[in-house]
């Protein structure tokens, strides 16, 4: 597919569409003070939905490229002292700016290094969005957890009341990957059940996730609304890929051509197979497929 093919909306994946369309019109540029293990993938599913990946850490200039750029991603995944320095610098920058900040605290919970630097970090700037597996969001909460390295040993679900808290505590929106996504800004939750089994196989997926959300909350204001959209592109193009996939050596490619060629199409259809659950904290409303929520507190779902 063209990337300047016009994707035409519909129903509630409008939303998805004009996310993803003002992604690939404008290439925001997405900065990104991420680990050695992902920085190649992130920088090309970036490209390949449309953004424009920098990938820079150095203390000298992470304020300038953040400056400049439209939203800030932090990955604490292979952090070291210097590093965690030039990612204060860098989230200050950002602040400064009004831009996104997206957070990712990879293996918190692992070592008290890891830990402490993730506090620090987002106790002195509140970040836009939080991600992370249900492991990593309970040990961000002071939840006593079993972790595995950077591999979350919990479901999402298990981690519902600690991403309720955080999103109250900092302001932010608080995503848990796992089989069912949850994303919650405090007051209003979502479920994304798009995905494929295949996906946690392939290292470093979930910073791909993280990396994608920094994209949507470069075009869209709303940061539940941008990165419920960017967790459902995930897994859809998970799905995607996978029905192509022998394994998960060929998934990671697949993945990178899912999202160059992702078709309003395709999202519409996913979405209504599998589908994303709208739910008001201490009220649950049902799934209404193709429509738009409208809550008592905000004026439209966007």
């Amino acid at each position: 597919m063209n990337k300047k093919t016009t994707l035409t909306a519909y129903g509630l994946g409008s939303f998805f569409c004009n996310d993803l369309q003002k992604i690939r019109d404008n290439a925001p540029l997405v900065h990104n003070v991420t680990n050695f293990v992902v920085m190649n993938n992130t920088a090309n599913a970036l490209l390949a939905i449309g953004a424009s990946p920098v990938m820079a850490h150095a203390a000298e200039e992470v304020a300038e490229m953040s400056a400049l750029s439209s939203a800030l991603v932090i990955n604490i995944g292979t952090l070291s002292r210097e590093w965690v320095d030039a990612m204060a610098l860098a989230m200050t920058a950002a602040k400064d700016k009004g831009i996104p900040i997206i957070f990712d605290p990879v293996g918190i919970g692992a070592t008290v290094f890891r830990t402490q630097s993730c506090l620090t970090l987002i106790d002195q700037i509140s970040p836009t969005v939080i991600r992370g597996n249900a492991s990593e969001i309970m040990a961000l909460n002071g939840n006593s957890v079993q972790t595995k390295g950077v591999d979350s040993s919990a479901a999402a679900s298990d981690a519902e009341s600690a991403a309720l808290a955080l999103a109250q505590k900092y302001a932010c929106v608080v995503t848990v990957s796992g089989a069912v996504d949850l994303i919650t800004d405090g007051n209003n939750k979502f479920q994304v059940r798009n995905g494929n089994p295949m996906m946690p196989k392939v290292t470093g997926l979930g910073c791909t996730a993280t990396a994608l959300v920094g994209a949507f909350c470069a075009v869209n204001d709303n940061a539940l609304a941008a990165t419920t959209h960017a967790m459902t592109v995930m897994g859809i193009c998970g799905e995607i890929a996978a029905g192509k996939s022998a394994g998960p050596g060929t998934l990671q490619v697949h993945l990178i051509d899912a999202f160059y060629n992702l078709t309003n199409e395709q999202i519409a259809s996913h979405w209504a197979r599998k589908g994303m659950c709208n739910q008001r904290i201490r009220r649950v409303w049902p799934c209404h497929y193709g429509s738009v929520e409208t809550y008592s507190d905000s004026t439209s779902y966007q």
